[in-house]
């Protein structure tokens, strides 16, 4: 695992696509923002996928929407420590 050191306003690239940028600090809270293709699921680790018959909408415990297998997560909600 490669752990790196960031301030605020700094960024991570993954690859030629992603780009994740440190957008807050608080506390012990930090605020992501991530870039990236449409292709790219991004999932909070605590979140589990799921698919769903093709073009049939579906909601998870939280009711964030769900369609197609892929997520629509509420990144600004989430805080990684």
């Amino acid at each position: 695992m490669l752990v790196l050191s960031r301030k605020e306003s700094q960024k991570i690239r993954l690859g030629d696509s992603i780009v994740i940028t440190v957008v807050r600090l608080a506390g012990d809270k930090v605020r992501l923002g991530i870039e990236a293709p449409k292709e790219i699921l991004v999932l909070r680790d605590e979140l589990k996928p799921f698919e769903t018959p093709s073009g049939v909408a579906a909601h998870d415990q939280a009711g964030n929407a769900q369609t197609a297998g892929v997520q629509n997560c509420k990144m600004e909600t989430s805080h990684v420590a």
